[in-house]
């Protein structure tokens, strides 16, 4: 079920995760649009975080992530353009600069460039995640969509000092019932790590939209402070992948993502 730049892996655990900010490809013609060579445009990437839940298979969770990169357009973000974060700083749909501001293009995207975008990437992405939510809560009459995510730890743009190493999000505990925010939450407050729940992330636009524990579905978003899994570069850059430096917290998220499963079929 998968292309080249959407992989689909289904499973039939009442679990859904997505996995929108890993992709490293940036084809061609968008690539002659950068002012900045690739790999400073990659700088944002959620790095190897398919790499940190590659478990999930095993566990019969549906994984449904991207390949194209956050560079070309953001399948995070409200497609109407809206700030999730009114008044703070983020970036757009198709984002601009980078977290730390460097630029990506000379001037302003075209509104019919964003639009190609849109149908190209961001339709097909979330017409697969709702399809396999479907697909799932017609089999099992809940199920969880977990986005997960990480970001570099400092972004003084973005946040001030050093951020907690797991970020919960459930929009403010909108976006699932309390049952599911209170197994997540205390399965991250045992992490060795910093856990804070709805802190500077509360859960882009994919938990927001998704999100209806009235309907079944119940969204969680992590973002997870790139220290906890990897030895991050002193400047924004490509971080090498230790499986052992990161299967502490790959355990542990295992063994959340189980506990939610158990609520979902329970």
């Amino acid at each position: 079920m998968s292309t080249d730049w959407l992989e689909i892996s289904e499973g039939n655990a009442p679990l859904v995760l997505s996995i929108p900010h890993t992709g490293l490809t940036i084809p061609d013609e968008i690539a002659q649009q950068l002012q900045c060579d690739k790999e400073t445009a990659l700088a944002d990437t959620d790095w190897w975080v398919d790499k940190l839940y590659s478990f999930a298979p095993e566990l019969g969770i549906t994984v449904v992530r991207s390949h194209i990169s956050r560079t070309v357009i953001d399948l995070n973000r409200d497609p109407s353009g809206v700030s999730l974060y009114p008044g703070q700083t983020t970036t757009q749909l198709c984002p601009q600069e980078r977290f730390d501001g460097v630029p990506f293009y000379p001037a302003p995207l075209s509104e019919e460039e964003t639009e190609y975008r849109k149908a190209t990437w961001f339709v097909p992405y979330h017409n697969a995640l709702s399809h396999q939510l479907n697909r799932l809560k017609r089999q099992h009459g809940q199920v969880v969509l977990f986005d997960a995510h990480s970001i570099r730890s400092m972004c003084p743009r973005l946040f001030e000092g050093e951020l907690p190493g797991l970020n919960l999000g459930t929009n403010t505990d909108k976006s699932c019932h309390s049952d599911y925010a209170t197994i997540a939450f205390s399965a991250l407050q045992s992490s060795v790590h910093s856990a804070v729940s709805n802190g500077r992330f509360k859960g882009g636009w994919i938990t927001r939209h998704y999100g209806n524990p009235g309907q079944g579905i119940h969204a969680l978003q992590l973002e997870i402070a790139q220290r906890c899994y990897l030895r991050e570069p002193a400047e924004p850059g490509r971080p090498q992948y230790d499986a052992s430096y990161a299967a502490p917290l790959q355990n542990e998220l295992k063994q959340l993502l189980s506990r939610l499963i158990d609520r979902a079929k329970s």
